[in-house]
């Protein structure tokens, strides 16, 4: 695992330094991570693949800023939850979907089966969340972080994401009717 740190590390510096190949490798070595992190925080692989695309697209220039203050892949979460955050804002400016609508749209025959539909129900209620509280359960129970790592990558101490979480779980109980809430 430190041979995997200290490549990793060693493809930050070269990439920030300009490096093509290994901001290339990068990109490689984390795309499915970028991938499941925006899957989760907007529920659609069309957007997850545009948010993804977005983040790839903009990471060169965000590089720049990473100081490994934490953990890369605990940075890399922040980038891509805020990029999700951005391409909800630009999508509600763009257009409004009454909520029937939207879910008859995004609803397949394969995903009709009722383990997929109250995952889906779940999801889409804890995408209903307020940010801090959403962030923390797709950092914590979609990314699988530690609360430690989760609050690095939200700018928060650890005891705060246990906050957040219990708070939303609070909350999603109350959306969901006492059933399928996050544990």
């Amino acid at each position: 695992m430190l041979q995997t740190m200290g490549a990793t590390e060693r493809l930050i510096a070269a990439a920030q330094g300009g490096d093509c190949v290994a901001f290339e490798a990068l990109l490689e070595a984390h795309y499915d991570r970028i991938y499941a992190a925006a899957w989760r925080a907007t529920g659609s692989r069309e957007d997850a693949e545009d948010v993804a695309q977005d983040v790839c697209a903009k990471l060169g220039a965000a590089l720049r800023s990473f100081r490994a203050e934490a953990c890369f892949s605990t940075w890399l979460y922040r980038v891509t939850l805020n990029a999700a955050a951005d391409f909800r804002r630009a999508a509600r400016a763009r257009q409004h979907v009454p909520l029937e609508d939207e879910a008859d749209f995004l609803a397949s025959p394969a995903e009709n089966a009722e383990a997929g539909l109250i995952r889906e129900e779940l999801w889409d209620a804890v995408r209903a969340l307020p940010p801090q509280q959403r962030d923390a359960v797709l950092l914590v129970y979609g990314e699988d972080l530690s609360h430690r790592d989760a609050g690095a990558a939200l700018g928060c101490t650890e005891a705060t994401v246990s906050w957040h979480l219990h708070v939303a779980r609070k909350t999603l109980k109350l959306i969901l009717g006492g059933e399928g809430a996050v544990r």
